[in-house]
């Protein structure tokens, strides 16, 4: 979305992002980014990658003379309901991209899954994929929680509705025999089961999100819990029956005092539209893996160092948008 400095102002644009341009009216690229829940990892992820590829017109150049980010842009990281809103959102255009998981790009993208029956997303286009997203089944320390058959009679959040978390806690109930039927469902987002079980009104929760998540972190020091494993043969038939899981695994110092688990992973995908032109996507694309950009991303989050050039083809389920392919090409990471 592009407007000009006078309708920006008019917007009401905060005269502090525009004090530094000339009085010549210059472009301005508005890109969204739609995250998730703000006291997920997609929220904070988005923040540095949005802060990385931002350079409005008047900012300075980095410190070491190199480009920050793209001319003229303002991106900005927009908290949401997770991986369906944000395809949904990408689809309707009412968002320029967002984070989206793997397994949800997909079925958005052939119609199938979650979208049988519904009008396929077939506009959505990756721009990267950032890191794995490890299934994090969180009980209650002394809940009696040590495998996921445990759950049974338990109180248990399965997460928002429209998140693609509640999506796959479903299917690896599934994988066990189990419904949620079998157990007292809530439908919270992460930090509301948090709190929850912070209370003790909640026995557990499933959060899908790159290690440490926030939420989960200050649980394990205020309250104390217990990662529950999805592992086994029934876990193993869940990778196997579907292509976008993988055998992930948490280890010991991801929380205080929490010993790790196996688990099963999907991957997070930076996704956007293919109506968003392909020198624009080009030029986001040549931002998120520049050296400035590492930089933020070692500096900014745990999961920010994961997010590795090499690894940015991997399990993407939908095609790459044309901007973004023509990075990868020059870069040789297409061959």
């Amino acid at each position: 979305m592009r407007i000009n400095r006078r309708t920006a102002l008019l917007g009401g644009l905060g005269a502090a992002a525009l004090g530094a341009m000339p009085a010549a009216a210059q472009d301005i690229t508005f890109f969204r980014i739609g995250t998730g829940a703000t006291a997920g990892t997609y929220f904070p992820i988005g923040g540095l990658i949005a802060n990385a590829i931002s350079n409005p017109p008047g900012s300075r150049a980095c410190a070491d003379g190199g480009s920050c980010g793209v001319p003229g842009l303002v991106a900005t990281s927009v908290a949401s309901n997770g991986s369906v809103a944000n395809a949904n959102a990408i689809a309707a255009g009412t968002m320029q991209s967002g984070f989206v998981q793997s397994d949800v790009a997909y079925w958005a993208y052939t119609g199938t899954g979650i979208y049988e029956g519904r009008p396929k997303a077939d506009g959505l286009r990756a721009i990267a994929s950032l890191y794995p997203e490890s299934f994090q089944l969180v009980a209650r320390k002394g809940s009696g929680i040590k495998s996921v058959m445990d759950l049974k009679g338990k109180r248990l959040s399965l997460d928002e509705p429209g998140s693609g978390t509640l999506v796959d806690a479903r299917q690896i109930l599934a994988a066990y025999g189990l419904t949620e039927k079998d157990m007292k469902a809530e439908y919270l987002k992460t930090q509301q089961a948090a709190d929850k079980l912070k209370d003790g009104t909640l026995d557990a929760f499933f959060s899908v999100s790159g290690w440490p998540n926030g939420a989960i972190s200050e649980l394990a020091v205020t309250t104390g819990i217990d990662l529950v494993p999805i592992a086994g043969p029934e876990a193993d038939g869940l990778v196997k029956k579907f292509s976008f899981f993988a055998t992930d695994a948490i280890p010991d110092d991801a929380y205080k005092n929490t010993p790790g688990v196996k688990t099963v992973s999907v991957n997070a995908l930076w996704v956007t539209s293919i109506k968003q032109s392909e020198a624009l996507i080009y030029a986001i694309t040549a931002a998120l893996w520049n050296a400035n950009t590492r930089k933020l991303l070692d500096s900014g989050h745990a999961k920010g160092k994961v997010i590795r050039l090499e690894d940015s083809l991997q399990g993407l389920g939908i095609p790459l948008h044309p901007g973004a392919e023509k990075f990868y090409k020059e870069k040789g990471i297409i061959k």
